[in-house]
């Protein structure tokens, strides 16, 4: 007990090496957390940028597909949101936590009809107002995501208003601790129809706070009725906190040695949030005022470029290459300069392990998702392939999306789901490419010179009466290869033709386009 309470207080804690660095600029806002100067998680919100995952709404309904098994309703944005039935059907409570039955919950209870897809149209007719949350954000061309399950996350707990379903996270493996949380969730005052979830934040903690936790999530929810009842629909209820706030909720735990943040304001809200959890706390927080950019100066900006390239590479020598698709996430691992070790098989499970370590570790930095296959090195070995599989397995327990591994396939591939609640990192930061359209590819001087010439056959057959002098203006690449080694070619043309060809660079042309003129009138002539 003694321990308890000293932990709570941060009193005897030891350093773990943990840092939260908060980055603060005009149009963009950057929390970076380091484990022994490691970049372990990203989060970047911009001005621009609404970010309304976790949003509760007012909607009403606009369209129901039968063929779908979904309805459309409408919550006040450009698109209207997607309500599958399933969504809308009470949820049961997640795997990853265990139920606990509380006093005058746990025993009998009235029959109650049990609601199945077939219900959801009756329920909720067209024109019906239903209150939603958004479960994931708009994607590409796709709207937002809704549920009626709704969820308030607080810094211990996570209150369900229409759940009364009650539980304590997995993630908490401590016997001794979970009985204790089992008598403080027993314990607390909710209200008829609700349940909470013990989050892992709340492990160690005394049970004042898990009771000032609750009266201000039951506030929140005051609020969100009051809402309710005096908006018309379309209407926004509540809004997820900003990256400050919700850094605070969920970073900032026992196991984070101490907060930097540049920007003074920043740095006044997060002691005035953080002084509700813990006075001791709130000393962790500190202002950064130093001339060089903070994540230069704790080299967190080095780590994001790197980490974003399309190859990572791994302690071993080895590298792992990921490539996103409109379908899917592929990963390749390779051996690359981990090739010095006499056994073979252990260069190549060093290797996986690595790379299933630096996969977990880019999923949550890249934070993309749904499907994701890795194609680790072919291992002969069951038990090195269950070794791998355990290890993506075990590093996965940290990141807050929900994520579903198989185990390593006969073809070598490992399978997995990852939850997309938003656009990823890297499709809400880079727009594709003018040059390549977004292969990531674009023709060679050799190739475009092939069709050039194919081009230039075509203008002089069909302008042979009346053109016998043509202009063609090209990229300085394209160019350079026409006279270094295909000059013979083009004099060929010109003979067979009885034309003349004069050529014109222009660097401001794209690699993969000419012009073909008439060299008197300057008219562009098409093949």
């Amino acid at each position: 007990m003694i321990e308890t309470f000293k932990r709570i207080l941060g009193l005897g804690r030891k350093p773990t090496g943990t840092k939260l660095i908060v980055s603060c600029e005009k149009l963009e806002k950057r929390v970076a957390l380091l484990e022994n100067n490691r970049l372990e998680e990203y989060t970047i919100e911009r001005e621009t940028d609404r970010n309304i995952v976790g949003g509760i709404y007012k909607g009403k309904v606009r369209n129901i597909e039968h063929g779908l098994k979904a309805m459309f309703v409408d919550i006040g944005f450009e698109k209207n949101a997607f309500l599958h039935f399933w969504d809308a059907i009470p949820a049961a409570l997640d795997s990853g936590i265990e139920a606990v039955a509380r006093e005058g919950k746990g025993g009998a209870k009235k029959p109650q009809k049990k609601i199945t897809a077939k219900d959801i149209p009756s329920i909720y007719p067209v024109g019906a107002d239903v209150i939603v949350q958004v479960s994931k954000g708009p994607i590409s061309n796709k709207g937002p995501r809704i549920t009626t399950n709704l969820s308030l996350p607080g810094r211990y707990l996570v209150l369900m208003p229409f759940n009364d379903q009650c539980g304590i996270s997995r993630k908490i493996d401590d016997p001794k601790e979970r009985d204790r949380l089992r008598k403080i969730l027993r314990d607390l005052d909710i209200p008829d129809g609700m349940g909470v979830i013990l989050r892992t934040a709340g492990q160690g903690q005394r049970a004042r706070y898990f009771v000032r936790d609750l009266g201000m999530l039951l506030d929140q929810w005051a609020e969100i009725e009051k809402g309710l009842e005096e908006k018309k629909a379309p209407a926004e209820l509540f809004r997820e906190p900003d990256l400050i706030a919700r850094s605070v909720r969920d970073f900032l735990t026992d196991e984070v040695d101490e907060v930097l943040v540049d920007d003074l304001n920043a740095f006044e809200q997060m002691q005035e949030l953080v002084s509700t959890i813990s006075k001791r706390a709130k000393k962790r927080v500190h202002h950064y005022g130093g001339a060089q950019p903070i994540f230069d100066f704790f080299g967190v900006q080095p780590q994001i470029e790197s980490a974003f390239h399309r190859q990572v590479w791994l302690p071993c020598g080895g590298y792992i290459v990921i490539d996103e698709t409109e379908a899917m996430i592929a990963i390749d691992v390779n051996t690359g300069r981990n090739k010095g070790a006499k056994d073979m098989e252990k260069t190549i499970l060093t290797t996986n392990l690595e790379a299933a370590d630096e996969i977990s570790r880019q999923l949550r930095l890249r934070n993309i998702g749904g499907l994701i296959v890795a194609d680790f090195i072919d291992m002969k070995s069951r038990k090195d392939q269950q070794a791998v599989f355990q290890r993506v397995k075990d590093r996965l327990k940290r990141d807050k999306a929900r994520t579903h591994v198989l185990p390593i396939s006969a073809l070598g591939l490992m399978e997995m789901t990852r939850q997309r609640a938003q656009e990823s990192l890297a499709s809400s930061q880079y727009v594709t490419c003018p040059h390549c359209n977004g292969r990531g590819l674009i023709k060679s001087p050799m190739t475009m010179s092939v069709e050039l010439q194919r081009a230039l056959h075509s203008v002089m057959k069909k302008h042979a009466a009346d053109v016998h002098e043509v202009k063609i203006v090209v990229h300085p690449d394209l160019l350079a290869r026409l006279r270094e080694e295909d000059e013979e070619l083009l004099i060929d043309i010109e003979r067979r033709y009885a034309g003349r060809l004069s050529f014109r660079s222009d660097p401001t042309f794209h690699q993969e386009k000419f012009v073909i003129l008439n060299a008197l009138t300057n008219v562009e002539l098409k093949p």
